[in-house]
């Protein structure tokens, strides 16, 4: 039996339409739980989009996409109202999944190109870490979530290390890791555990958009003791694992899924 199938469990992934999200949406549903995702894509990309929600609906759960500004209030409304049909009276989000990758990478210093701003920090800050907040207060207030739920977010060693052009980003990661650990204290009592994932570099469209990231990349291929770079799947994989009920009593903290990357 699927861990999931009989629990009438949902996954709302952030951010879910490629990469680390669109993976773990994957893995969960051939376990048994019903995906939404929030995504905001180019429609030049709906129809492979499109063609991965049908191979999620295969394994027979439901799922709902919604290509909207995540950050947008209104939307946000909008959706919550959809999601609470969706579940009816006894489904429950069992999970929210923050895989939001709206970033800035300007340098902080360029004799040729603009340089981060202070709009650039508060733009990078809310998509990629204060919106976890807004996300779990939104699902709370309106009690969609399952007494025992899991909140996570992908995080990077870019949270204690600097990289070039990832000054904003940094910053971000570094908020969304305080933001969780707060988020594990506070809701605690209600059942919710919020933990981040520090995935090891891992080829996505995110990482091809920070500058030279190709030499991150040879780097990683001598660096990690596995000789291999961290897929989406890698990760996904940890992230169902956090959502069974052998890892209820683990929260607010960040685990490192990188293959031994961070040893070197």
């Amino acid at each position: 039996m699927k861990d999931f199938e009989t629990k009438n469990y949902w996954a709302l992934i952030l951010g879910g339409s490629s990469g680390m999200g669109l993976a773990t949406a994957k893995v969960l549903a051939k376990h048994g739980m019903h995906i939404c995702i929030v995504h905001r894509s180019p429609r030049l990309f709906e129809t492979a989009l499109a063609n991965e929600i049908e191979k999620i609906k295969a394994t027979g759960v439901q799922c709902l996409a919604f290509n909207v500004d995540a950050l947008k209030a209104e939307k946000q409304e909008a959706i919550i109202v959809k999601l609470k049909g969706a579940l009816g009276e006894k489904g429950r989000v069992k999970t929210l999944i923050h895989s939001i990758a709206k970033g800035n990478l300007k340098p902080m210093v360029s004799q040729e190109g603009t340089t981060l701003a202070q709009d650039d920090f508060t733009i990078t800050l809310q998509a990629m870490g204060v919106s976890i907040y807004n996300w779990t207060k939104a699902l709370f207030n309106a009690q969609l979530f399952d007494k025992d739920a899991r909140i996570l977010s992908f995080t990077s060693e870019g949270n204690t290390k600097p990289l070039q052009h990832y000054a904003a980003v940094s910053a971000a990661k570094a908020t969304l890791e305080a933001l969780t650990r707060n988020i594990a204290l506070e809701f605690a009592p209600y059942g919710i555990k919020a933990n981040c994932i520090q995935a090891g570099v891992t080829d996505t469209a995110s990482l091809r958009r920070i500058p030279n990231s190709e030499n991150i990349v040879t780097h990683t291929l001598k660096r990690n003791p596995n000789k291999r770079l961290t897929t989406p799947e890698d990760v996904a994989n940890v992230a169902y694992l956090m959502c069974k009920d052998e890892a209820k009593w683990i929260t607010g903290t960040v685990l490192i899924a990188d293959g031994g990357e961070h040893l070197v």
